[in-house]
């Protein structure tokens, strides 16, 4: 992709209490045309079961729009829903729920070119403003797949306060890996002699630095999920104008990604992996991890690899494996020997949370 050559950016992003049960008045705000336009829902079953008067209304607000309760976060199911979209002239899609229905419901309407509204049900990591969609392709396996940011985010900030908390520190830990992430693009630009974007590489500094340096410690304030989801959006656009995913994503997600891909019997959220391999990744890179463990400590963000299941040896195999599991992504880890003692004192020190 030519940078900023051409990228998009959506028209409204309204963070509002109750935004849910007035979301065709938001819409109607900056997108009149489409309402009225035929619309689908997508969410999954269970939450259409926890939010089913919400889901109600906004299918009211739609004209009766159809509720479709998908079956799984895979490349199958998003262009099923995009034939169905395409053949039945659908116009508009909304997604409401967590990262799962949002990144199959953004490459449903990036496929059948719907206007897509984004409605998150909790802040769980930057995929609601990404230009990715992380999908299941066979199986367990998942690729990431390039497609269009949302036309419209709404975020009803009392959905949020009631959401799992879980939910709302895995996407503080996304935001914070920015750090780590960006170190590492530019190593990367130094090493292959390309340019970092500067637009997207401050975009993505102050989404960090709004949740880092954040005076309100309180995770159910409507300040703070205000701040948050803000800084979640912020990750997404500096994605959509580097054209990849570098200003959000180094060495801590590649982490991520060994354990979701090697270890999937291992139950952590896609935030808190990134979260926990954000430390390690500043040590390599020569940063020091202090503030950002004094940080995750202030939230009560859980970085002890044992408490997820994760033993010495598996932690020292993610690292070895994470080197490998995006071809082509130059990271800190390129620049590192693989190094025994250093990452099983790296696990105590995580054990310890120091």
């Amino acid at each position: 992709m030519n940078q900023h050559s051409r990228f998009d950016l959506p028209i409204c992003l309204a963070v509002e209490e109750d935004a849910f049960f007035h979301s065709a008045e938001i819409i109607s705000r900056y997108i009149p045309e489409v309402i009225g336009q035929k619309t689908i829902i997508i969410s999954e079953e269970f939450l259409i079961g926890i939010y089913r008067e919400k889901i109600m209304d906004i299918s009211q607000d739609f004209g009766g729009a159809e509720v479709i309760a998908m079956k799984g976060a895979s490349f199958d199911e998003a262009v099923a829903i995009a034939k169905k979209v395409c053949v039945e002239d659908i116009k508009v899609i909304i997604g409401i729920g967590g990262g799962r229905v949002l990144d199959t419901a953004k490459y449903a309407a990036h496929i059948s070119k719907a206007v897509y509204i984004c409605m998150p049900t909790s802040l769980s990591n930057d995929s609601l403003a990404s230009p990715f969609s992380v999908l299941e392709t066979y199986g367990k396996a998942r690729k990431t797949f390039e497609c269009k940011i949302p036309t419209a985010i709404i975020v009803d900030t009392n959905m949020i306060i009631n959401a799992p908390i879980e939910q709302t520190l895995s996407g503080i830990g996304d935001t914070i890996a920015k750090h780590t992430a960006l170190y590492d693009w530019k190593l990367s630009a130094r090493k292959t002699s390309s340019r970092v974007d500067d637009f997207a590489y401050a975009l993505s500094r102050m989404s960090y630095d709004s949740v880092y340096h954040c005076d309100e410690k309180n995770m159910k304030s409507r300040v703070f999920i205000r701040i948050l989801s803000r800084a979640l959006v912020m990750g997404g656009l500096a994605m959509e104008i580097a054209g990849s995913s570098r200003p959000c994503s180094g060495s801590e997600h590649l982490f991520a990604h060994a354990i979701e891909e090697y270890y999937p019997e291992i139950r952590i959220t896609h935030g808190l992996a990134v979260a926990l391999g954000s430390v390690p990744a500043c040590i390599f890179q020569g940063q020091s991890p202090e503030g950002m463990m004094n940080f995750f400590k202030t939230y009560g963000l859980n970085i002890d690899p044992a408490s997820y299941g994760i033993t010495e040896d598996m932690f020292a195999d993610m690292w070895e494996k994470a080197r490998t599991v995006r071809t082509g992504r130059i990271t800190i880890l390129d620049n590192i020997k693989h190094d025994r003692v250093q990452l099983n004192e790296i696990y105590s020190r995580l054990r310890e949370g120091i």
